[in-house]
């Protein structure tokens, strides 16, 4: 564990301060050069019952690509190989979302039997990667210092409690045990490590499943390294053509809107602990009361306000089943006086922290400064009047403020030599804009968008409709037809 303490005089004075310049990325004509040839994997049998017969592996890579002497980390996979090795095809690699594990996404995959309905397992190796400074590769640790300590809100109404918001922030970057992989999380540097796996696979190239940050980090790693997919799958898409405001007023009202069709299904369906009420304004009330007087949980410790509600509500309403039915019995356990299930994380792939420190040097913030952080907090509330704005994309902004590690430059290399892509949108998702998907789509030459009539995340898991889809497009690369849905 790290002490810290933060100097007052200096951290008032810093908090003013205008926020670092954003740092260079390399383009892709130099990106060949800043990768020594990587150490190479080592391969063992899977220890854990969870991966019996599979390979487990890590490999070496710099922590920062530009000076690679100085220092390494370590990733870690988990490869499970075609069924079929005779028509293999080559490798898929598994990636989550940003500061989520994909090797912990694999074992709950295979923990509920999803790995065996996917039909692509017959011909390709699966390979999921932990990304550097996630879960199993070298990690990001914080001195287990939560988001935001105790009394610090991300919608300061004062300068006070902004000054208290970006002490919080630094205090918790400053808690970081290794400050040289804090500052090369970023996009790019995992980008290259995904060129050496594909290196130490002795792949010509990759097959790419990839997921909300992780779509993204595909689209990197094409241009910054051309011709080296064969595919590019992507679940969920994220749209980083937007602006910093615009994409965070979509997040905001995609959310919101998954608040009102869950409130409405919870109204009229048997299903919801809440049936025949008005779900909406019992919301508004829960939150308003835990205002006021902050609602208790089973740790004595530990009670919720309104913010903690809201801020928890995006990530229940990502599935439809079984999310929303344990969504209602979790607002009715709160009115009740009982607020234990929302501190209950719903992706237990993800760590947020890690997840934060990735935002804060790829996500050029929307907001610097009480006055501009008060001006979008009004958008907010004025286009999510129940759930406030507090998403995802509004803790990242919050939680970078004063933020001491300077943003990096998004890479600007033109995609070429790029495979067309299929990109999986679902019509009513809670953490991804629908229309993110045809954003990407319009940045990727020859991709195609399949909309997933639906409110669920990860539809490779729900729909035997993108299963197919996905299947043909990765063994045949065949894309569906433009404008194509999938409804079950």
């Amino acid at each position: 564990m790290i002490a810290v303490k933060l100097v007052a005089a200096a951290l008032a004075a810093a908090v003013l301060a205008p926020m670092p310049a954003a740092a260079a990325q390399p383009t892709a004509e130099s990106a060949s050069a800043l990768n020594p040839k990587p150490a190479p994997i080592a391969w063992q049998p899977c220890a854990e019952p969870d991966f019996k017969g599979l390979d487990c592996g890590t490999m070496r890579v710099p922590v920062d690509w530009s000076r690679p002497r100085a220092g390494e980390i370590s990733l870690s996979l988990i490869r499970r190989k075609a069924d079929e090795p005779a028509r293999r095809i080559g490798s898929l690699l598994l990636n989550n979302g940003g500061g989520g594990s994909s090797i912990e996404q694999l074992r709950y995959a295979i923990r509920f039997g999803f790995v065996s309905q996917l039909p692509v397992g017959k011909r390709f190796d699966l390979v999921a990667v932990d990304p550097r400074g996630v879960g199993h590769s070298t990690p990001t640790t914080c001195a287990n210092r939560p988001e935001r300590a105790p009394g610090v809100t991300y919608f300061p109404a004062n300068e006070q409690q902004y000054r208290a918001l970006v002490e919080n922030n630094r205090a918790l970057a400053a808690a970081c045990e290794n400050q040289q992989l804090l500052a090369n999380v970023d996009l790019a540097s995992t980008a290259r490590d995904m060129e050496a796996v594909r290196i130490g696979l002795g792949e010509k190239q990759l097959n790419w499943y990839g997921i909300h940050y992780s779509t993204l980090l595909g689209k990197t790693y094409a241009q910054l390294f051309p011709g080296r997919l064969r595919t590019l799958f992507a679940d969920s898409a994220l749209d980083d053509g937007q602006s910093p405001v615009a994409r965070l007023a979509a997040e905001i009202s995609t959310a919101e809107q998954s608040f009102n069709r869950f409130a409405d299904w919870c109204r009229t369906d048997s299903q919801c602990a809440l049936s025949g009420q008005d779900v909406a304004g019992l919301f508004d009330r829960l939150v308003a009361d835990a205002d006021r007087r902050p609602i208790p949980t089973k740790d004595p410790r530990r009670s919720l306000n309104g913010e903690d509600i809201r801020s928890a509500m995006q990530d229940f309403l990502n599935i439809k089943f079984p999310q929303w039915p344990e969504t209602a019995k979790a607002i009715k356990q709160a009115v009740d006086g009982d607020a234990t299930a929302f501190t209950v994380v719903q992706d237990k792939t993800l760590n947020r922290v890690q997840a934060l420190t990735r935002a804060c040097l790829d996500t050029a913030p929307a907001a610097t400064g009480y006055a501009e952080l008060a001006q979008l907090a009004r958008m907010a509330k004025q286009l999510s009047p129940h759930l406030g704005g507090a998403v995802q994309g509004w803790s990242h902004l919050a939680g970078c403020q004063g933020w001491p590690v300077r943003t990096k430059q998004p890479v600007t290399a033109p995609l070429r030599d790029l495979p067309p892509a299929l990109i999986v949108q679902s019509t009513h998702q809670s953490s991804a804009a629908y229309q993110w998907g045809f954003g990407l789509s319009a940045r990727l030459p020859g991709s195609v968008v399949l909309s997933r009539e639906g409110e669920d995340y990860s539809m490779i898991l729900f729909s035997d409709c993108v299963r197919e889809a996905m299947d043909t497009y990765l063994t045949e690369r065949r894309l569906p037809t433009p404008g194509a849905l999938c409804t079950n």
